[in-house]
């Protein structure tokens, strides 16, 4: 079995300002090394920017030009980040929190216990 292996578990959440609804979990993404979990939400911001209101925008292209820089050193202390902007009533969350990945053997050729062959999934609506 492989060793553990260090690296960081990015989240990006939308919530609603006005509705009482609960945070909805919009993408998640595992990164290996500190550049890549900063680049994740730096190419979605990038990517959303131009359809944001003026203020989150601006707030998007800061975070680019300078809170990047501190995400990146946080990160690379294995500090826990968020990175959030609000668009009109929406607000839009991104976490990143340093993890260790556990690798999962393989299981070709190994058979299944006895509970995997009961299963049945419930139906969805």
């Amino acid at each position: 079995m492989k060793e553990p292996r260090r690296g960081y578990w990015c989240e990006c959440w939308t919530e609603s300002l006005t509705e009482q609804q609960r945070p909805a979990l919009v993408a998640s993404f595992d990164a290996y090394m500190a550049p890549q979990a900063d680049r994740w939400v730096a190419v979605t911001l990038r990517t959303i920017s131009s359809a944001l209101d003026a203020d989150a925008s601006d707030a998007a292209w800061e975070w680019l030009y300078d809170g990047r820089i501190e995400t990146r050193r946080a990160l690379l202390r294995r500090d826990p980040c968020t990175v959030s902007i609000t668009h009109e009533d929406v607000r839009i969350t991104w976490t990143i929190r340093p993890v260790i990945f556990l690798q999962l053997l393989h299981r070709q050729g190994v058979e299944l216990p006895q509970c995997a062959y009961v299963f049945k999934p419930h139906a969805t609506d």
